[in-house]
């Protein structure tokens, strides 16, 4: 039996602090059974009752509070029943009064819990829960006998995995089987019996509740609510809930409306599904799906990048021999004047130009194809002086022998045909690591197509090896990026009308890769008139302008400026020059001209911005820009503010046919330039 000191000392513990242990049982009992605080609803009131009927029991009956007490926590059980509450929660909810009483007695009494207090709290406690349980199990096993079937409908809505909401019409939820609360992460008590607009708010902040895309989800985007507004069902809705652990949990959230015979809504079945598995499997799909683009880019890009490297060992080879046979040409003619000095001088400039603008050509990172008529075997040859320095400067060089018989063109991008040359060629020469000798044909083949086989002394392709070769993803540790080349390779001569093949050569010494292409066909839409290349415009079309004779020349480097001077002074122009576009606009405005020859790439100003103010001055007259880079890299608006591009080393033949040119015969010829203001 309890002691009289024990009673006395917990009964003035309750009367003193009442309201602090029940705070703080309320509190406790929240997380213990994640109770989520929704307004308009008191947790406290009905704990406050207890405490105040076992403070009234300790102060008047004694010994006798730990028979009667239980007798008034009985219909506590009942009540907690009707609120969804399950026998563990009553448990929890004792547990949590014992620790709190002798929390607050410890606080109260320096930390020294009393011996008969201890026992007295516990003796009470374990009563008063034996008895809400007893209550409970009275009250289920009325239900269940009054409601067998709800009872077994409940006991399968609780073991699958789908949970069930049922909503009223006007938006109170009024039944949520078990899996709700489950999926959920919260007891779904709190929801049900009550309008959702005001109860599920708290629940979706508790959970953290969002979208996938992370956007906080609300109350109003909840399917049930959604169906009742539509009158009609919503699928598939997703939602991100958090789990008490701290992970995440994907939800499916699926809402049907149900009429009665009448057509009149009767309320709304929300389902509620676990799609976490599925959201984690998408998402590391979509990752790898990322990761996979991201790699073929790399592997684009290191194809293009390892080409363009091994391709300047032999530019650099091809230049070097331009640069000395420049220099020996120089040193007989500082020695003496020979007419045919300065001929060779003028051809090993044009012909570095051609290989710089082959480069150029190559390098360019062109965004769409121009399909023209393309000389086959000029190209091969072209391709092959582009590569033949990778090719020959080995520890084991690979010589090339080409036996060329197609004399005519196809239709295709003449700089991707060239590259894919160029690429084939350096692929089979990494097929050839002992060196030998590579073998490049073109032949008619059929009616009206060409063949370009590139034939490799390698070791020949297995027969499962050809079959995979053109695959994008195929794994390939000596060259990982082959296939890959190989598969965009193949794709680009299918859109010019061809196909990309490999074989193995029949005497087994190798293997061949086979282009195939359509002969390109001219027709009278095709025909063009003929001018020189560096004289058109930049769509292609000649601008046909009135003699041009005061021209002015800017460009910031002087050498290139005065020579171009003096070259058109010798052929009759009045030439000016400026060496800035801010001295060369100050000219432009005092002075009238025909003709301006703009350096594309100037400090201050580029020569397209230059173009764009001079046009505005004088819309009649002519503009070049003179460049040594590739201007396919320029938008449209650019091209069409200049009447052609030159490519440096300038062909003066070509330049002074474009001066020349005349508007047709209408046209004034007179005052066309800008008026000058001294006159």
């Amino acid at each position: 039996m309890p002691s009289d000191t024990a009673i006395t000392a917990l009964s003035g513990l309750l009367s003193d602090e009442g309201e602090r242990i029940t705070r703080l049982w309320a509190k406790r009992l929240r997380a213990e059974t994640y109770e989520v605080e929704v307004p308009g609803r008191d947790l406290r009131a009905p704990l406050h009752h207890l405490l105040d009927e076992l403070a009234r029991l300790l102060r008047d009956r004694g010994e006798d509070a730990i028979r009667l007490w239980p007798e008034v926590v009985r219909s506590h059980g009942a009540f907690r029943y009707d609120q969804n509450f399950e026998p563990e929660d009553l448990t929890r909810e004792f547990k949590s009064l014992q620790e709190v009483l002798l929390y607050v007695y410890a606080r109260r009494n320096g930390g020294v819990i009393d011996a008969d207090v201890a026992e007295l709290v516990s003796e009470l406690v374990w009563e008063a829960d034996a008895s809400a349980q007893a209550s409970y199990a009275r009250v289920l096993k009325t239900e269940e006998v009054r409601f067998r079937e709800a009872a077994v409908m409940e006991s399968v809505l609780n073991h699958v995995e789908v949970g069930i909401l049922l909503a009223e019409t006007d938006g109170m939820v009024s039944f949520a089987s078990p899996p709700v609360s489950r999926l959920m992460g919260v007891p779904m008590r709190a929801v049900v019996g009550a309008r959702a607009t005001s109860s599920l708010s708290p629940v979706l902040t508790q959970v953290n509740a969002r979208h996938p895309t992370g956007e906080p989800f609300r109350v109003q985007d909840m399917p049930f609510l959604r169906a009742l507004r539509e009158k009609g069902p919503v699928r598939g809705v997703m939602m991100v809930v958090e789990r008490p652990g701290g992970s995440d949990a994907t939800l499916e959230m699926s809402a049907t409306p149900v009429w009665e015979e009448d057509k009149v809504l009767a309320g709304v079945i929300q389902t509620f599904s676990d799609r976490t598995e599925a959201a984690v499997k998408t998402k590391a799909l979509e990752s790898a799906h990322d990761e996979v683009r991201r790699l073929q880019g790399q592997l684009l890009r290191r194809t293009r990048q390892q080409a363009l490297g091994q391709l300047a060992s032999g530019a650099a080879h091809a230049l070097n021999n331009f640069l000395n046979v420049l220099r020996l040409r120089i040193t007989l003619l500082q020695r003496e004047y020979k007419p045919e000095h300065v001929e060779a001088l003028d051809k090993t400039v044009r012909q570095i130009g051609e290989l710089v603008a082959r480069l150029q050509e190559f390098s360019v990172q062109r965004t769409e194809e121009r399909l023209a008529e393309v000389p086959v075997d000029q190209t091969v040859r072209e391709a092959l002086e582009l590569a033949r320095g990778e090719l020959e400067q080995r520890e084991h060089p690979v010589h090339t022998e080409l036996d060329l018989g197609f004399p005519w063109g196809v239709k295709a991008d003449a700089g991707f045909f060239r590259e894919l040359i160029v690429n084939l060629l350096l692929s089979a020469r990494d097929r050839m690591e002992g060196g030998g000798t590579l073998q490049v044909r073109t032949r008619p083949e059929g009616e009206g197509w060409l063949a370009l086989r590139i034939e490799d002394g390698g070791p020949p392709y297995a027969v499962e090896e050809l079959a995979r070769l053109f695959d994008p993803l195929r794994r390939d540790p000596g060259a990982p990026q082959f296939s890959l080349f190989l598969a965009v390779a193949r794709t680009q001569v299918q859109r010019w009308g061809g196909e990309l093949t490999v074989e193995n050569r029949p005497d087994g010494s190798g293997a061949s890769f086979i282009v195939r292409l359509p002969r390109f066909r001219d027709t009278a839409q095709d025909v063009e008139v003929s001018l020189p290349p560096s004289a058109m415009a930049p769509g292609g079309v000649p601008h046909l302008k009135r003699p041009a004779r005061r021209v002015l020349v800017v460009d910031d480097d002087l050498d290139n400026a005065r020579m171009m001077a003096e070259v058109l002074g010798e052929e009759g122009y009045d030439v000016q020059v400026a060496h800035s576009p801010e001295v060369a606009l100050r000219i432009w405005e005092k002075h009238a001209f025909d003709a301006a020859l703009l350096d594309a790439v100037m400090p201050e100003m580029t020569g397209w911005e230059l173009a764009r103010e001079l046009r505005q001055r004088s819309p009649q007259t002519l503009l070049a820009i003179v460049t040594g880079a590739d201007v396919r890299g320029q938008n449209r608006a650019s091209l069409a503010l200049v009447d052609a591009v030159f490519r440096k080393p300038i062909d003066v033949g070509a330049l002074d046919e474009f001066l020349t040119q005349r508007r047709s015969e209408e046209e004034p010829t007179e005052g066309l330039g800008a008026p000058d203001p001294g006159h």
